[in-house]
């Protein structure tokens, strides 16, 4: 199709919906004239005969009749486009898509997402929540948010959100019968509740005091994916728990559970906003500009 004929096009459409070369002369603000040798160019082109023609009316061939079934639903719906694009002018439009866990996401990603859906209309918003790690460059997302130590080496990472802090808790059911541990290497010998990872693997204790760093293996216990799980496990007194220390303040401040191993649990960096060096969508510049707005990105 020459660069010409979808105007061509949409003056044949005008006249076949009008039925009239005067009606669509005055819906198009130009002459009948003008209509006339823009219909002899195009069927010329087309070598077809679109218009039939009679001192009183105007209706399509055949041909004509053919070609507006496909023609007609696209005008219509690249006239919506420019009518959204333009109700929208001046508003960014793109997409981003974002791959993060469950906690990044109701602490780090959702406090700020309405209001970045609500200045930007016209970006579309997709945010995939699992606790597998994603390549993101093979699922096409624009950046994902994870903890830093768990990133590869060739993304560019930037600080999000404040720092965490692990807080190692049991309930009173259980410490009872089981004396509570003062150091790190106690928890061998204790009923442990882990967290499996999407690969199967048991997520590693990790803890500090006075610059020394220990990871040990805990005890074994029940095993669960879910942290409201992990939670209502130690609070029945299933075993020990480690866990993120926000998830827990309120089992923690009503009695529930027990903190222990307090002093081996420092604060550590939290969440990273990461994507390769390439990105650099309007979209996803406007994303990182909205979350250094609000003090959450480094």
């Amino acid at each position: 199709m020459r660069p010409d004929q979808l105007a061509d096009l949409a003056v044949f459409s005008a006249i076949a919906s009008e039925r009239s070369f005067t009606g669509a002369a005055r819906r198009l603000g130009v002459t009948q004239s003008a209509l006339s040798q823009t219909m002899k160019r195009l069927e010329g082109g087309l070598g077809l005969r679109l218009l039939s023609r009679t001192t009183r009316s105007v209706a399509p061939t055949a041909a004509g009749e053919r070609l507006l079934a496909t023609l007609s639903p696209a005008l219509v719906g690249i006239g919506r486009e420019i009518e959204a694009l333009s109700q929208a002018s001046g508003s960014a439009i793109g997409s981003i898509r974002i791959t993060t866990g469950k906690h990044a996401a109701d602490t780090v990603l959702w406090p700020m997402l309405p209001s970045f859906m609500r200045r930007h209309p016209g970006i579309e918003v997709e945010v995939c929540v699992e606790g597998a790690m994603i390549d993101i460059v093979a699922g096409r997302f624009d950046a994902g948010i994870r903890l830093g130590e768990r990133l590869e080496k060739d993304m560019i990472a930037l600080p999000l959100g404040p720092e965490l802090r692990i807080a190692v808790v049991a309930a009173s059911d259980y410490l009872v019968s089981h004396p509570a541990p003062l150091e790190p290497a106690d928890l061998t010998n204790h009923r442990c509740i882990a967290y499996v990872d999407a690969d199967g693997s048991l997520s590693p204790w990790s803890f500090e005091r006075n610059g020394r760093a220990v990871t040990v293996t805990p005890g074994r216990g029940p095993i669960f994916n879910d942290a409201d799980l992990l939670i209502a496990a130690a609070i029945e007194g299933f075993g020990i728990l480690y866990i993120l220390e926000d998830l827990v303040t309120a089992p923690l401040a009503d009695g529930r559970l027990t903190r222990l191993l307090e002093p081996w649990c420092k604060p550590f960096p939290g969440y990273h906003l990461y994507y390769p060096s390439r990105n650099g969508t309007a979209a996803f510049e406007l994303f990182k500009q909205e979350l250094r707005e609000r003090r959450v990105l480094g």
